[in-house]
């Protein structure tokens, strides 16, 4: 049905846009001739095409452009009198006697455009008389259009300061404001109005309609603000009294919350801290359901943002008394909603708390005002068993922490521990969340074991299990946070004298080793590169491990991480454990321990081949493995072979050909490595690469098997590549003979199977292909070496 209705609305709309061009043109072939009456017949026949009820607002709109764009032509045409020889009163009357209203209307909204640049034209009296007309369409969709088109074309010609009033005219900034006012009122009521419309079960669809069209009134609050007559005494006396009654009047939650940003967003913040009580006052009126603390929370930061740009502000805010009046209507507001939830009141609270903090940071009594203001709201409740709402005590606490980074601070506010009196024994984890984010705002390092004793103490909440609680109670979203956020807390446990820094990664060691297993595999990679970080400052020392007080070596820290990471092997992180043995193995690779790094790359091969058995992740796992084996240099010839041989080994038993032929190729790299005292075995080399050829022509012989057609020659142009890519090394195996065969057999393949082409696998071809020609026509001893390849 939704499929339907959506093909439905766009063939009406095509329908409508259709209509359109159609008219448009005997409307420009009229203007092209000055034919002043063909062209209001063929414009108020295109504007009927607006009357349509079919369309939703999102499709209405896009035939309302395509109107406008007519449109703006059209005035164009009716500002030249010489053009159409009436006067721009006469036509004013002329276009009134259109057929229908809706054409009727947007005419004499456009020749009001051009009447309103006249010198003469009595400006009040037309824009009075544009903005009572138009309360002739009544439907929501098209009169929100209406009036908004009739906003577009008048806004840049309002009268303003400066304007020349005619004689019994009034202010013209004053006519200009009513007149918008008066529009903003109308459009309101429009939009108001159409959550109205239609059985009770489209509601949902009313209120998406509805947000579509939501800028289309707020446009009215912006040209208000554009007006240069609209100073502090005209916005606290007339604009915003009229547009507070017009929000409180409404009673729709959608529109309250919607209006009352506009005003904040798009009003100067001075005005806001000037008429702070008036603004302040319309909260309480508004209906329970709007979120209110959304829009205090703006107001509160823009003010903030409003005293932080310029310090000769901040008396402004003492003179008008900001915080008092805040305060107070923070307290009326939640004593007005008596269903607001506590999530909402300590919000509000924790807005207003930050906006003293940014303001008045000087003054703890006001910041302590507010902490007993939320201990009064919070009296009824022994302890919070609402997470958002314990999330928001949290918050609120954390404030004057983050703000003064000093806990002595806090301890002079007498509401502090009050406030805390309230958390329940469970938000232990939301409180060492904040602990952990202060220390990582303010970049604190902890750099003694004994600190870090204490550290893990007071979060324990979020490195194990308390009183019986499991991690399966726990969101999924939040626990990832709270791991994350331990994860980046073990990099700022770091001390620069190796003996401490040991004493450090095992007190943590034996901290997260109580984790479990859902938390491991978020905790110990921190833990491991901590001790990473160590063995490179220790590099190049040794010595052999025999009792405690032996000084710390690499070997030592070596046997920490191999504990370390088993126990991620034995949680179903088998992927995460190679990964962090690859890294162990680099290291001691760094360090000349040929031995470590065997032994790690031994742990590593041991999982691939009990642990990893999906077969993305072996594809990724050898990769993994070829790429750290191809970096080392510390294996003498039988442990390289060693390796080597089971690392080619497994890239052929991958369960895609495919995939076997990457890796293969990917092997070759194990035999010739660019160092200076690098090893270079061109004919090792030469059997990865053939092997890799065997492989390709095996899936080539699979896809036709399967499918009938030879598949893409992808896997053969990134062989050659490799071909090409050791031919310049000087590999001796590799000639320009081989070449020349290989870049044959993907033509010849190409050509056979023209049907089953790949873009991409051509372009890639073709891109080698220059590439050779490029190396040929560039010269030197390079270019020497391809000159009897023929491309």
């Amino acid at each position: 049905m939704i499929a339907e209705g959506f093909e439905d609305e766009e063939k009406w709309l095509a329908e409508g846009i259709a209509g359109i061009q159609h008219n448009a043109f005997f409307m420009h072939r009229a203007l092209d001739d000055n034919n002043l009456r063909d062209a209001l017949k063929y414009s108020a026949l295109m504007l009927s095409e607006l009357r349509t009820s079919r369309l939703s607002p999102h499709k209405y709109y896009d035939l309302y452009m395509r109107a406008f764009d007519e449109l703006r032509r059209l005035e164009m045409f009716f500002k030249d009198e010489t053009r159409h020889g009436v006067s721009i009163v006469d036509l004013y009357e002329l276009v009134q006697h259109a057929g229908n209203i809706l054409p009727r209307l947007y005419l004499l909204c456009t020749v009001g455009s051009a009447y309103l640049r006249c010198k003469d034209a009595p400006v009040r009296d037309v824009l009075r008389d544009l903005v009572e007309m138009c309360r002739g369409v009544q439907y929501p969709i098209r009169g929100l259009f209406l009036r908004s088109y009739l906003s577009q074309v008048s806004k840049d010609k309002l009268p303003d300061v400066g304007y020349e009033c005619q004689e019994g005219e009034s202010n013209g900034a004053m006519d200009a404001i009513e007149f918008v006012l008066e529009n903003f009122t109308e459009m309101n009521k429009l939009w108001v109005r159409l959550q109205q419309q239609g059985p009770s079960r489209i509601r949902e669809k009313k209120e998406k309609e509805r947000n579509e069209l939501r800028d289309l009134v707020g446009k009215n609050l912006h040209v208000l603000s554009q007006i240069e007559g609209v100073d502090l005494e005209m916005y606290k006396d007339t604009v915003l009294p009229s547009v507070l009654e017009q929000v409180v009047n409404c009673k729709d939650e959608l529109a309250q919350f919607y209006l009352m940003e506009c005003i904040i967003q798009v009003f100067p913040d001075e005005y806001h801290l000037q008429t702070l009580e008036t603004l302040l006052g319309a909260f309480p009126q508004l209906q329970p359901a709007v979120d209110i603390k959304t829009v205090l929370s703006q107001l509160m930061d823009r003010l903030s943002n409003y005293a932080a740009s310029s310090t000769e502000v901040l008396p402004e805010f003492l003179q008008v008394e900001a915080f008092t009046k805040l305060s107070t209507a923070i307290g009326r507001v939640i004593e007005a909603q008596v269903d607001m939830p506590i999530v909402g009141a300590i919000a509000l609270h924790v807005s207003l708390l930050t906006f003293t903090l940014r303001v008045h940071p000087d003054r703890l009594d006001y910041v302590d005002q507010v902490l007993g203001s939320c201990v009064k709201k919070l009296s009824g409740i022994p302890k919070l068993d609402d997470n958002r709402a314990t999330k928001q005590v949290v918050a609120l606490l954390s404030a004057p922490l983050d703000k003064y980074n000093n806990i002595v601070t806090a301890l002079r506010l007498s509401n502090y521990p009050r406030v805390m009196d309230h958390l329940d024994n469970e938000t232990n984890k939301v409180m060492a969340m904040v602990i952990i984010q202060s220390i990582m705002k303010n970049n604190t390092y902890i750099s003694t074991a004994d600190k870090v004793e204490v550290l893990f103490e007071l979060i324990k909440g979020l490195i194990m299990d308390l009183d019986g609680s499991t991690v399966d109670e726990v969101d999924e979203e939040d626990f990832n946070e709270e791991q994350n956020s331990v994860a980046r807390l073990l990099h700022m446990l770091h001390n620069d004298e190796p003996e401490e820094m040991f004493k450090i990664i095992c007190t943590g060691k034996n901290h997260i080793m109580s984790g479990g297993p859902r938390r491991l595999p978020f905790t110990v990679p921190s833990l491991i590169f901590s001790a990473l970080r160590l063995v490179r400052q220790l590099q190049g020392q040794d010595g052999d491990v025999v009792g405690e007080e032996v000084p710390t070596t690499p070997k030592k820290i070596f046997q920490l991480l191999n504990e370390t990471i088993e126990s991620l092997s034995s949680v179903s992180s088998p992927e995460l454990a190679l990964r962090l043995y690859l890294q162990c193995a680099e290291a001691a690779n760094d360090c000349d321990l040929e031995h470590v790094a065997y032994e790690f790359f031994t742990q590593a091969f041991v999982l691939y081949e009990e642990e990893i058995a999906d077969s993305k992740a072996q594809v990724t796992a050898i990769h993994l493995i070829i790429g750290t084996l191809q970096r080392m240099n510390v294996f003498g010839v039988e442990n390289r072979d060693t390796l080597t041989h089971k690392a080619t080994g497994y890239s052929a038993k991958l369960l895609k050909k495919p995939d076997q032929c990457r890796a293969v190729y990917a092997c070759s790299h194990l035999f010739w490595v660019d160092d200076q005292d690098g090893i270079k075995d061109g004919e090792r080399v030469l059997l990865c690469l053939k092997r890799a050829l065997r492989i390709a022509n095996a899936a080539q012989q699979m896809a036709n098997v399967a499918r009938g057609s030879n598949g893409p020659v992808t896997l053969f142009v990134e062989i050659l590549n490799k071909y090409i890519y050791y031919f310049e090394k000087g590999n001796p195996q590799i000639t320009s003979a081989t070449i020349q065969g290989l870049i044959e057999l993907i033509m010849t393949e190409m050509q056979s199977d023209s049907a089953s082409a790949i873009p991409a696998s051509d372009a890639f071809f073709a891109g080698t292909l220059r590439y050779i020609q490029f190396q040929k026509q560039k010269g030197g001893i390079l270019g020497e070496k391809y000159d009897p390849i023929k491309v």
